[in-house]
């Protein structure tokens, strides 16, 4: 098949041509068909393709052209490479971008005023669609490259992870654990690429007698100066010996001719290894020309992996706009999903009265651009839905909705990305469905009603409905706080609690659920995996450029499919791999087409339609931070931050060790295996110290197993020989101590490295914005002086400043807003937070974004005087844990190292001569690392007593008892541990009390 991009994916077509079993004995022995990733995942036939490709390229490189750069570029050239990448000098805005290429003269020859791409050649990638599942191919990908290593296939080379959010990270730290919990023989050992330093001393070659070494960071903190978080890339240049794979990493400043400086930085660092490069957003003809594999949303569609996809023609504008409704317009609108949903349902009625293993219950998805005040999207929506419920609709509406479906779909409408496949829904049944129908299949009732709401206990993310003509739900809001939904919108409604304290969004999935529908914003569609959704409604959503990756990214999570257990592609095709028998395909394939679809409706049907087909749009991002001070509050007050040092004591020497977790059968497996190795063997094999090597053979006595091990029947490995190295490892470890406390200088900087991705405009709109409100209270003093007659100001310009200072608090771009703040007693001025605290803004980086945070933000802020009424002064400070220097470090058992814990908030209170540093962390229970985080606050600044530790500090003569406090913020602290509760809170007045506790005298709080 032809590639539909003008520059042909050159390398995918050249090592289609390589068959697999024409490679070395050794190559072959890489066994790309196997389909087990771990216990619970598998690998799909497009991934074992993707592995195959990846596998191939490598030979062709390394092997075929013996990695000369040049040989592998003039094959490019043979074979369609149409495009010249060169890198150009002639122009001043070239030779910027290039500046570090010509550091590197002898990699990067320029010749004619030009630097050849045949020095660039090296790299790979991989164009695959969201929820396609590029993380398990990374991780494969990864452990492919060590088995070569080993195999001294491959040149020794260090492996490096980069992905540009937080999230990417944590996503593939997960399925690494997962992985190595499936896989003892080869572990993946994960490393920050700040340690790179330290752990090249102690092991200089990749692998190790425990597995691979694999380092990771965020991709866009690789620059080429050092500023805390930002790590300078020629720290690490390790003479260009890097595997690199970078997850969604294309994202820079790149235009069509030139690539992006961290693009350039990327190369230079894999210049004598290989690049690789994995997105389902690739725009650039470099990308398209290197590509091994392409499986991107349209190729995952065509190759029946997912539900096809209808994007219909017919808007739903009616939404759109606050002063001109048409109520009809707006019902006509959720009846025709909600007829559609009931039609959909009755195919699967029909499906599963045949076999009641097959298919999902199908789902109405809406998804909205705003929540929570009266007449939000959300609202509107609910609103009409409530009047459907009650059958408060005028009786010919039911009709309209009906022909409007009939018309819609009448000519059998194409799908999208497929040819020879049109969306064809029976026009006889639809025109046959009745508002019973609708109350039956959707509503699950058997009579019109008025809705019921019923919450969960501690749960303020869900709310649920139904009819109180009926015992079962319809409809789950899902939202980031339900509060101001329950107060205002909901307030004159029956509101129920339940009993059961399950979240009904958790078990949405499962065959009994009884929701048909599912509301809520952008917040919550990452993450998410469901193969329910048949109809899938944008209110607002896809009218700005802003929000076209979240319409593919929805769009991309609203296609999987699982026609039967563990089989995700559509039944046809598993029919035709004889997995699904053809005589039952034969009796329900008139009911299968509606499961199998994904019906899209948008407030701009050809936004929408455009949105599908266009893959990413970069927008500017300008410099915020000369529009941010530090408090001139803070002027001359005390800051103090705990700063560690390593411990003189390895961790099998402590007074009370940090315990291993192990289950009591893995503990005895792993003697057995120990008792048969030799010491001598044991030394050399694991690469430990005599002293590791004795305490582990005291370890394992009886006596001593209390103390050097907990028994965790959810510890990772079974494995001896594994257990054993991690176990040398562990003991090995040289804690984080508490040395000393140092001033604040510029551990906090991240209001220094805030963003706008926005036009000149509103820059400039939002620069004048925090000026005035860093400067509010004396805007307001001149103010109120002319006010009171003791300043004399012209009324034009007394009008202009109030005007602006009275707007000042606002900002609004792409139908997203944010606050901004002068709060008192914050460490920098102002501070930025959505005017939603359920809406993360994404035109803005390193805010205060998160919702539990921008909860605990406003919270704060009204309850600011209470603070201040227990305390001599006081001050607090967001902490970004990408960019800011503030940690208490903690033993983290999944990679058996000690981690950082970056906590959101500092405090820093003084009361006569005691002084407290206040970590708080505003996230629920449902963060099951908080129990280690807290064993390392606890390990460092409390005593035997679980009681505060003092410290003595001198200051300008006087002596300052300190204390360092840690408390975690959640929605109801009797769902703590309650070995842990001292450290949890759940609103302010238990706040302020365990302040009170902290700085009262004889203090043993908290």
């Amino acid at each position: 098949m032809k590639s539909s991009i003008r520059q042909p994916l050159v390398l995918q077509e050249i090592v289609e041509d390589i068959q697999m079993e024409n490679l070395p004995p050794n190559w072959q022995k890489i066994n790309v068909e196997n389909s087990q990733f771990s216990t619970n995942k598998i690998f799909f036939k497009f991934q074992r393709q993707a592995l195959a490709k990846a596998l191939k390229s490598l030979w062709l490189y390394f092997k075929a052209k013996e990695a000369n750069k040049r040989q592998l570029y003039s094959l490019y050239q043979n074979n369609g490479l149409q495009e010249i990448f060169n890198y150009g000098l002639k122009k001043e805005e070239d030779k910027r971008a290039a500046q570090h290429l010509l550091t590197y003269d002898e990699d990067y020859p320029v010749e004619d005023a030009y630097i050849s791409y045949a020095h660039f050649i090296n790299r790979m990638s991989f164009w695959m669609a969201t929820g396609s599942g590029k993380t398990l191919i990374i991780v494969k990908l990864i452990e492919m490259l060590g088995k070569l290593i080993a195999a001294q296939e491959l040149p020794s080379r260090d492996i490096l992870f980069l992905a540009h959010r937080d999230d990417l990270l944590e996503q593939f730290k997960e399925h690494v654990i997962e992985f190595n919990q499936s896989n003892p023989q080869m572990q993946l050992h994960l490393i920050g690429l700040k340690d790179y330093p330290d752990i090249k001393r102690e092991h200089p070659l990749p692998l190790t007698h425990a597995g691979i070494n694999v380092f990771c960071y965020r991709s866009d903190l690789i620059s080429d100066n050092r500023k805390k978080a930002i790590v300078d890339f020629a720290d690490y240049d390790n003479n260009g010996n890097w595997y690199i794979l970078l997850d969604e990493a294309h994202k820079g400043d790149k235009g069509e001719k030139v690539e992006s400086k961290r693009q350039i930085l990327y190369s230079i660092l894999s210049r004598n290894g290989f690049l690789f490069n994995f997105s389902a957003t690739f725009t650039d003809a470099r990308d398209h020309a290197t590509c091994a594999y392409n499986f991107n949303l349209a190729k995952f569609v065509e190759a029946g992996y997912s539900k096809h996809i209808y994007v219909s023609s017919t808007g739903v504008g009616t939404f759109k706009g606050k002063d001109d409704f048409d109520d009809e317009a707006k019902q006509r609108i959720v009846l025709k999903t909600l007829l559609l949903l009931t039609y959909i349902h009755k195919h699967f009625e029909k499906i599963r009265k045949i076999d009641n293993t097959l298919y999902h219950r199908p789902l109405l998805l809406t998804l909205v651009n705003s929540v929570q005040a009266p007449g939000s999207d959300l609202d509107l929506f609910f609103r009409e839905l409530e009047k459907i419920a009650q059958n408060e609709i005028a009786a010919n509406l039911l009709e309209k909705a009906k022909d409007e479906l009939v018309r819609e779909f009448r000519d059998d409408p194409a799908y999208e990305f497929e040819t020879g496949i049109t969306c064809s829904l029976d026009s006889n049944q639809i025109e046959k469905l009745s508002y019973t129908d609708i109350l039956r299949y959707v509503l699950n009732a058997k009579k019109p009603g008025r809705i019921e709401v019923l919450k969960l206990p501690g749960n303020k993310k869900e709310l649920i409905f139904k009819l109180v003509t009926s015992d079962r739900p319809f409809a789950l809001i899902k939202i980031g706080d339900t509060s101001t939904w329950l107060k205002q919108q909901l307030a004159e409604y029956e509101i129920n609690e339940s009993y059961d304290h399950a979240s009904y969004f958790k078990k949405i999935n499962k065959d009994d659920s009884d929701i048909s529908i599912l509301m809520g914003s952008r917040s919550f569609y990452e993450g998410w995996d469901s193969n329910r959704p048949n109809i899938l409604l944008f209110i607002n959503i896809g009218i700005g450029k802003r929000a076209k990756k979240f319409v593919l990214q929805a769009i991309g999570r609203g296609v999987r499919i699982e026609p039967t257990k563990n089989q995700r592609r559509r039944l046809l095709e598993l029919v035709n791999a004889q997995k699904v028998e053809e005589e039952l395909y034969e009796r329900i394939k008139k009911s299968v087409p509606p499961l199998e679809s994904l019906l899209v409706f948008g407030t701009n049907a050809k936004n929408i339609k455009e949105v599908v087909g266009v893959l990413k749009e970069e927008r500017p991002s300008r410099p915020l931070g000369d529009a941010f001070i530090v408090n001139p509050a803070a002027d001359g007050q005390l800051f103090l931050i705990p700063d560690y040092k390593d411990s003189d004591k390895i961790l099998a020497d402590e007074d009370q060790p940090q315990k291993y977790p192990i289950t009591d059968d893995g503990l005895d497996e792993t003697w057995e295996f120990y008792e048969d190795l030799d010491d001598k063997i044991a030394l050399v094999l694991y690469d430990c110290d005599v002293s590791v090597l004795k305490k582990a053979k005291e370890s394992f006595t009886e006596e001593k197993r209390g103390r050097y091990y907990a028994n965790e029947e959810n510890a990772s490995s079974s494995d001896p020989e594994m257990n054993l190295g991690r176990i040398f490892n562990h003991f090995a470890i040289r804690n984080q101590v508490f040395d000393k406390f140092e001033k604040l200088t510029n551990q906090i900087v991240h209001f220094r490295e805030i963003r706008l991705l926005g036009d000149e405009d509103k820059y400039q709109e939002l620069l004048a914005k925090n000026k005035i409100m860093q400067r509010k209270p004396a805007i307001q003093q001149e103010l109120d002086e002319v006010l009171e007659g003791d300043r004399k100001m012209d009324a034009r310009k007394f009008r202009e400043l109030m005007g602006s200072l009275m707007k000042a608090d606002s900002f609004d771009m792409n139908k997203q807003k944010i606050s901004i703040k002068h709060l008192a007693d914050h460490y920098y001025l102002p501070v930025i937070v959505p005017a939603d605290k359920d809406e993360k803004i994404d035109f803005i980086s390193n805010i205060i974004n998160v919702p539990s945070e921008v909860a605990f933000i406003n919270e704060l802020e009204q309850q600011a005087q209470n603070i201040s009424a227990q305390v001599d002064w006081w001050m607090f400070s967001k902490l970004d844990h990408t960019l800011d220097r503030v940690t208490i470090p903690y033993y983290n058992p999944a990679l058996n190292t000690i981690a950082a814990f970056h906590p959101d908030f500092i405090f820093w209170m003084r009361k006569g001569p005691r002084y407290l540093i206040l970590f708080v962390d505003p996230k629920g229970t449902e963060h099951t690392a908080a129990s280690r985080k807290i064993d390392g606050y606890t390990r460092l600044f409390e005593t035997d007593k679980k009681q505060s530790k003092d410290f003595r500090h001198n200051h300008d003569g006087n002596v300052l008892t300190i204390n360092v406090g840690l408390l975690l913020k959640t929605t109801d602290t009797r769902m703590a541990p309650d070995r842990y509760s001292r450290h949890w809170f759940d609103d302010f007045a238990q706040f302020a009390d365990k302040i009170k506790a902290f700085i009262a005298p004889g203090n043993n709080a908290p």
